[in-house]
């Protein structure tokens, strides 16, 4: 008996291009516009982060060894919180804000009518592969739009879960899902697309910026960077220490793009501080830490000779201090902290995304401010301090996309706080109302009758058309009375 072998469809530019069609046929009927449609699809996204919460979990597991509680509480958990607050909130996102009118328009009323931008593409990445695919999702939906998922190939499971159950719980003429890798990818960027969010390191980011600029479509990119942690004395050193920990190894064993990078203290007290985290790691993690269960592995063979790359450099090698196991096999690496490492070295210059957590001393806490603006806008910043004269010069002097003062990541968990990069770690935000304000066109509307036509503003001109023309642009009323009786203001 013969086996027949079913052929993938492939799915290239032409493929990307006709997909791309009925999407706009089906956005241009209005579907989407309506309250009804957008309130179905939130309602069955928060269903399907319900129903198959642990095939989720296993998904994660299977793609990164990620712990449940690491997927249920920041990957379902946040999703569910999103797609509730969008729920609760749609309605009124959705009316229109009524806003002031001049004398310059009287007789007249205005407003702003949010309306969807139209068909949307969404590139998600492989380290929060559930979280970063639908989160801007609830936002496209919430605003009416069509869109079109791109999950990564880095985390195939989840990529096939997230095809599998769109393709189940949502409406599939209006929301898809593109799997595959690069190929895939370029077929969708060569589209023309109404706006791209794309989350992801700053090199492919360009990519895709350089792509929707052919088109001049707007793009979301939240990427990345060097997101430091500055530590200040006289704090609770414990209580830093865990939420540093927090913030880098149990957050994705440090694939996380707003993860602590590296860590900035004074030479006095960076051995207080390295004692600390030794003890706390040891108490999180055992004193085996490749063994524990509690840590994701890296995420592939790539990555991990990425990262053995850093460890390995002659000028890093010997700055280890803690940890710096490996097990190739099982793609993990122990918590590594490493002390001193210059400042030219590749560790300091690149993007970690994993395990490594340098620490890097200055003479007086103040200079880390300058160790800082030196390099590229981050996407996060942290200050560990009691000092309020150095909280405020934190938040002045520091340029980054999101900020805490005494704890690590969990702005990300605040709906009413915009998530977003700034210059090389980002453009545009979301989560929230910013989510839906990121799928939006901001429409401004005035309305006027047909009384109280002024001939001032039509031909010819005259001397005492030009007077009252400026009396209207200024806003004086007082001006518009002097001008039309024939006075002079002066």
């Amino acid at each position: 008996m013969g086996s027949v072998k079913k052929e993938m469809a492939v799915f290239d530019s032409e493929a990307a291009s006709e997909m791309v069609k009925e999407l706009r046929v089906a956005f241009g009927s209005g579907k989407t516009r309506s309250y009804e449609w957008r309130l179905s699809q939130l309602k069955s996204l928060l269903k399907m982060a319900e129903d198959r919460e642990q095939d989720i979990v296993q998904a994660l597991r299977s793609d990164l060894s990620k712990p449940e509680l690491e997927s249920s509480i920041y990957e379902v958990s946040m999703l569910k919180g999103a797609c509730t607050l969008a729920i609760k909130k749609l309605k009124h996102w959705m009316m229109p804000e009524k806003v002031k009118t001049s004398i310059t328009s009287f007789p007249s009323s205005a407003e702003i009518v949010p309306e969807p931008l139209g068909v949307v593409l969404v590139i998600s990445p492989w380290n929060y592969p559930l979280l970063l695919s639908l989160d801007p999702i609830i936002g496209a939906i919430a605003a009416g739009n069509a869109v079109v998922l791109k999950p990564s190939e880095i985390a195939p499971a989840t990529s096939s879960l997230l095809a599998k159950l769109v393709g189940e719980y949502m409406d599939n003429s209006l929301i898809r899902v593109v799997e595959g890798a690069v190929a895939e990818t370029t077929a969708l960027l060569e589209q023309k697309w109404d706006k791209i969010c794309y989350t992801g390191n700053g090199r492919t980011g360009r990519i895709v910026m350089a792509a929707a600029a052919k088109h001049l479509t707007p793009v979301l990119l939240e990427l990345g960077g060097k997101c430091p942690a500055v530590v200040d004395l006289s704090i609770n050193l414990q209580v830093a220490t865990r939420r540093i920990i927090a913030g880098k190894w149990a957050c994705n064993n440090g694939q996380t793009c707003v993860a602590v990078d590296y860590i900035l203290t004074t030479k006095d007290y960076a051995p207080k501080l390295v004692d600390s985290l030794k003890h706390e790691l040891e108490s999180f993690y055992g004193k085996n830490p490749l063994e524990s269960k509690d840590l994701s592995r890296i995420v592939n063979s790539n990555h991990f000779a990425r990262l053995t790359k850093l460890l390995d450099e002659d000028k890093v090698s010997g700055k280890i201090i803690h940890g710096g196991e490996r097990d190739k096999a099982n793609l993990k690496i122990a918590p590594t902290i490493l002390l001193d490492v210059p400042r030219d070295s590749l560790i300091m210059n690149e993007e970690i995304f994993g395990p490594l957590l340098p620490i890097f001393t200055v003479d007086k806490i103040e200079d880390s401010f300058d160790v800082i603006n030196s390099g590229a806008k981050p996407l996060a910043a942290y200050l560990f301090t009691n000092n309020k004269r150095l909280k405020e010069q934190f938040v002045t002097t520091i340029s980054a996309g999101g900020m805490i003062v005494n704890d690590t990541v969990i702005h990300l968990a605040v709906d009413t706080l915009p998530f977003g990069g700034v210059q090389e770690s980002g453009m545009g935000s979301y989560h929230g109302k910013f989510s839906f304000d990121a799928f939006t066109h901001k429409k401004a509307v005035l309305y006027r009758g047909f009384a109280g036509d002024a001939p001032v503003r039509y031909p010819p001109y005259t001397k005492g058309k030009l007077t009252l023309m400026k009396a209207l642009m200024s806003g004086s009323i007082f001006g518009v009375i002097c001008a039309l009786i024939g006075w002079s203001k002066n």
